[in-house]
């Protein structure tokens, strides 16, 4: 993934509607879900929820598909995987990352 398309995903997700569409579809699985299933579970308006998915297809993270008169979303893992390999590339300059903390060392602010 190049540096525009991470950016593109990330300003579609920085929202928590979106956000909240993106997980639910990310824990459903591949087979998605309607979009009258989505608006239901979120208690979204139609045309709220569409504003929402469409930008989330146009920034390349959900697909749609139609079957019979439904349009069924699912999220798209390989987008999800290039931008998390993207945020993760060359992590700690290649020495192997840790899940621990490293302790940092509190400032001292003054008050102006």
């Amino acid at each position: 993934m190049k540096t525009p398309q991470a950016v593109k995903a990330l300003a579609a997700l920085a929202q928590g509607t979106r956000l909240a569409i993106y997980r639910m579809l990310v824990q459903q699985g591949p087979q998605g879900l309607s979009a009258g299933t989505i608006a239901e579970r979120l208690d979204l308006p139609a045309a709220t929820l569409s504003f929402h998915l469409k930008e989330l297809a146009n920034a390349g993270m959900v697909e749609a598909r139609q079957d019979g008169r439904f349009v069924f979303y699912s999220a798209n893992y390989e987008q999800m995987n290039g931008l998390l390999g993207y945020l993760t590339e060359n992590c700690c300059q290649g020495a192997g990352c840790t899940t621990e903390r490293v302790p940092t060392q509190q400032v001292k602010r003054r008050r102006a």
